[in-house]
């Protein structure tokens, strides 16, 4: 899926708002990924303005306001409520700064739902190691793709740093990894493992398209730009299929999953929840602790006896009540 909403796809009144809201968000560093998805949100809801005839923030109405959820049936509750969310801020945003005379955000419809935390999904060392023995090596494609897959499953980057890695990320002399993540901003130090390094150089002297771009990772065909996080999330899937890993739809099956999957690795190595921390580049520990529940073996260490409770018959319980009479 190479298709991204740039800013150049918001045009018009509504759109200029828009790429100014989304700068201002940027200015207040908003993580990138966040960002991306914000874009996304709003420039399906300026489509659903455009499609009523709305081509200026001063027509929008709040009765109008009120019936953009019914617009997206088919959402998940979860997403109907992102999607709300970030209306709400946008409509905040023309109202504070003069763009219109009502605010509106307190008109957008609060969407009903409970955010229940899943258990995260993981997979086995053997697991993984068949989904990196699954990839055929002696194609560019297979080339580049054993190397994303070990930057996820080894040093539990996501998604958004492996295919944004650029060559100044890599550190070949110190033998380290360097760079700022896009979801968190705060700076991650990793070793280049020998594997990791040498799938890397494999694919840039065996696999990699010539290109001026920064981004190590790109597409096999034509046009030959960086590799986006759909497509990686795509090619973890198909050989995780490829290795006869079987999975249902409650399961992950991203390169996220192969994050989840170190720290579940670690946790079995009684690794420390900070050194944990640190390698997933959290930005607060409590982020770690997310992953306390798919330690097994630990949690079976805090379960308390249960007493059982022997089953009395009627008889029995009428001969024990005369006993106290």
């Amino acid at each position: 899926m190479r298709n991204r909403k740039k800013t150049d796809d918001f045009k018009g009144n509504i759109g200029q708002t828009i790429a100014s809201y989304i700068a201002y968000r940027k200015s207040i560093f908003i993580g990138a990924s966040t960002i991306k998805i914000e874009e996304s949100f709003l420039y399906r809801f300026m489509v659903f303005l455009n499609n009523n005839n709305i081509t200026s923030v001063s027509d929008i109405g709040k009765i109008l306001i009120s019936h953009f959820p019914s617009q997206l049936g088919f959402y998940a509750a979860c997403s109907k409520k992102n999607y709300c969310t970030a209306v709400k801020f946008y409509l905040k945003y023309l109202y504070k700064n003069g763009y219109i005379e009502e605010d509106f955000s307190r008109h957008v419809p609060k969407i009903p739902y409970a955010n229940q935390p899943k258990l995260p999904s993981t997979y086995t060392r053997e697991e993984v190691e068949r989904i990196l023995k699954a990839v055929d090596r002696s194609s560019p494609k297979g080339k580049r793709d054993y190397a994303m897959i070990l930057l996820t499953a080894k040093l539990g980057l996501r998604a958004s740093d492996v295919c944004n890695l650029k060559f100044e990320n890599i550190q070949w002399e110190e033998n380290k990894i360097v760079l700022i993540q896009q979801k968190t901003g705060v700076r991650i130090e990793h070793p280049l493992l020998q594997d990791i390094g040498e799938a890397i150089i494999d694919y840039l002297k065996y696999g990699r398209p010539v290109s001026d771009l920064p981004q190590i990772f790109l597409y096999a065909s034509p046009p030959y730009d960086r590799v986006g996080q759909h497509t990686l999330h795509s090619i973890v899937s198909t050989y995780i299929r490829s290795a006869g890993i079987k999975f249902t739809s409650e399961r992950g099956h991203g390169p996220h999953a192969l994050r989840h999957s170190l720290a579940g690795i670690l946790l079995e190595k009684k690794t420390p929840l900070h050194v944990i921390s640190e390698v997933l580049g959290h930005k607060n520990i409590e982020s770690t602790k997310y992953y306390l529940r798919i330690d097994i073996t630990s949690l079976r260490q805090c379960a308390l006896e249960v007493t059982l409770i022997s089953l009395q018959t009627d008889n029995q319980k009428n001969e024990r009540r005369n006993d106290y009479e």
